[in-house]
């Protein structure tokens, strides 16, 4: 069993990574890590993730409550965020937090990532929803993101960033990585004219790969409520009808009308653009 400094040294790298990664600026961004069901070991809020040292961080309570910090640091005040994934997902053993240039680029413009472009984001990835908008350090963002918990492994947060979790902290690290390198290519393929997506058979296909392999965590292709022999949310846009009028459900960007909740991608651009225009007014 790997010990609580290892562990650290781990939560260390990582931050090293996402801040070389310009996944994160100045001191965005925070890591939190399972322990057992009443340990959790966390950054510290207003520092550099690129900077740290096992002793910046910092051990919490289920519920957020500080158990052990150094002189000067705290725990993060997003770690409400946290709690509640741990909370709802008994399976999680790390979250990662961070603010990745064309994913956040993606939760700004309120467009989620849903597209079906490339096999290794639909196997491994499915959609990315974008939870709706909570003011940081609140529970408004936890509140916001815990209807999406049960049926994906991460979110964008509008205007905000992402956020990924998986069984352990490479684990979700790399979910925010693929979060990231899938908005850059479904970005640059846009300005190439439009990526060409998978039609329903191959997305078929490739969900039962990732059965196959036994991948852990939750994804569309075993838990989409509207997942039919005809819809799911690589096609659709829409996890359920509770989500219609969420920020991007309201689009279908897989190409034409799915169900009664999804509308064209010209259309989604077309309202950003009336939105950007009046404001500029």
């Amino acid at each position: 069993m790997v010990n609580e400094l290892e562990i650290k040294k781990q939560i260390c790298e990582i931050g090293k990574r996402i801040y070389n990664r310009n996944m994160v600026a100045a001191n965005d961004g925070n890591i939190s890590v399972k322990l057992n069901d009443h340990e959790f070991l966390c950054t510290p809020t207003g520092v550099s993730k690129g900077f740290m040292t096992p002793e910046y961080i910092c051990k919490v309570d289920e519920n957020g409550n500080v158990l052990q910090a150094n002189k000067g640091f705290k725990p993060s005040s997003e770690i409400k965020m946290h709690m509640r994934v741990y909370q709802k997902r008994p399976d999680v053993g790390s979250v990662v937090h961070a603010h990745p240039v064309y994913a956040t680029s993606f939760a700004i413009a309120g467009i989620p990532l849903t597209q079906p472009i490339m096999p290794e984001a639909v196997i491994a990835l499915g959609c990315v929803p974008i939870a709706e908008y909570g003011t940081p350090s609140t529970n408004e963002i936890p509140d916001n993101l815990e209807k999406y918990l049960p049926y994906f492994d991460a979110v964008l947060l509008e205007s905000h960033g992402a956020l990924t979790w998986s069984t352990d902290l490479l684990a979700a690290y790399h979910k925010m990585e693929s979060v990231e390198f899938y908005a850059q290519l479904l970005y640059q393929s846009k300005m190439l004219g439009g990526p060409k997506e998978f039609d329903e058979k191959n997305i078929k296909r490739l969900y039962e790969i990732r059965q196959k392999f036994g991948m852990p965590g939750k994804h569309p292709a075993n838990v989409c409520l509207n997942k039919t022999e005809k819809m799911n949310c690589h096609n659709c846009g829409s996890c359920a009808d509770e989500y219609a009028g969420m920020p991007g459900y309201q689009y279908n960007f897989g190409g034409g009308s799915s169900c009664g909740n999804c509308g064209s991608e010209e259309n989604a651009i077309a309202e950003i653009v009336k939105k950007v225009i009046a404001e500029m007014k």
